[in-house]
């Protein structure tokens, strides 16, 4: 699945532990909605939101891989330059408001599946928590401009990895919901 070494969680110690661990167990908790499904059952929407399971696996994966980057180079690695969208016409802020950009961020589309999403959220893990083992967590880089920063804030790589903990933390909730939706299972109990 994937040609990075995983991490041995016993060669950590303190916050680099807890952090690789935390990240592991909610990623085990998004993963474990998808347990038993095929493709169809996982890219139907089950609420009325654009949601579906295999959707959310890829924008954890997304985002994860995202700020991975930011974290690796730098400001540079977040590139928030969409000339196309003009964030201030109102019928984008209408969408932003409420909550409706970039479906395509949450649903597979082309020749994505299930199968390729999570091999790259497999991939995506294990860069991650090897990234850990030696990274500068004090290192901290400015945020790109963008209409959902603070203007002038910066992100130091702990701060990003906690980020990505609570993201996943949040979408594993939202896939639970999803799953339950679908056929009644309960995966966080």
């Amino acid at each position: 699945m994937t040609d990075i070494p995983a991490v041995d969680l016993d060669s950590l110690t303190g916050e680099r532990r807890d952090l690789v661990e935390t990240l592991r167990v909610h990623r085990g908790f998004l993963l474990q909605t998808l347990q038993g499904l095929d493709q169809d059952q996982a890219t139907r929407r089950t609420t009325g939101s654009v949601l579906n399971l295999a959707g959310l696996v890829k924008h954890v994966a997304d985002t994860e891989a995202g700020w991975l980057r930011f974290a690796k180079v730098g400001t540079e690695a977040l590139s928030m330059e969409w000339p196309e969208i003009d964030w201030n016409d109102p019928v984008i802020q209408e969408r932003m408001a409420a909550g409706d950009m970039r479906h395509d961020e949450f649903n597979l589309v082309g020749d994505e599946t299930l199968e390729s999403v999570l091999a790259h959220y497999a991939r995506v893990a294990a860069e991650t928590d090897a990234f850990v083992v030696d990274a500068d967590l004090d290192a901290s880089y400015p945020l790109p401009e963008a209409p959902w920063f603070e203007p002038g804030a910066s992100r130091s790589v702990r701060r990003v990895l906690m980020h990505v903990v609570a993201e996943t933390a949040q979408h594993a909730g939202h896939a639970d919901m999803l799953r339950e939706a679908l056929d009644g299972a309960k995966t966080m109990g």
